[in-house]
């Protein structure tokens, strides 16, 4: 099957029922989203699939149509995105482990809803579990992310 991920094509022989975050991570070694629970409930594994966020432990492989963006093709090769900027500049990362899903949450989030309110970004990344618990650091990206994308 083709895999577009991260503006490149991929021909990849997997069956269709594999895993979408399987076939990016063991078949293409792009190892930004990661395995945190496997029934989509924590978000460490948040892709876009045409730019809408998607938990990619329960998309099929076989059922990806469009193209997918991973944390590695969010910015360009020359900048990062707002988003990931806005997450350095509030020192929102403290294990990782879960920052890239949180960002392409929150890329999403704001393309959908360029000026959210904090009970819409408190909405939309509580589905995005944080271990290290750095929840006020998150809204507070979102927010300067927004910001510098032209929103609120």
């Amino acid at each position: 099957m083709k895999l577009t991920v991260n503006g490149d094509t991929h021909d990849i022989d997997v069956d269709e029922d594999m895993p979408l975050l399987w076939a990016l991570r063991d078949e293409l070694n792009i190892t930004g989203p990661k395995y945190g629970c496997g029934i989509a409930m924590c978000g460490a594994c948040t892709v876009h699939i045409d730019g809408l966020a998607v938990r990619s432990c329960s998309v099929r492989a076989g059922d990806v149509e469009g193209e997918v963006t991973t944390i590695e093709g969010l910015g360009s090769p020359d900048a990062m995105h707002a988003v990931q900027e806005a997450w350095n500049e509030n020192q929102v990362a403290q294990c990782g482990y879960c920052q890239p899903g949180q960002i392409m949450a929150a890329a999403s989030l704001l393309t959908l809803n360029p000026e959210p309110t904090d009970e819409i970004i408190d909405q939309a990344m509580s589905a995005n579990l944080c271990r290290c618990g750095t929840y006020p650091r998150i809204r507070a990206a979102v927010k300067s992310a927004a910001a510098k994308l032209g929103g609120a």
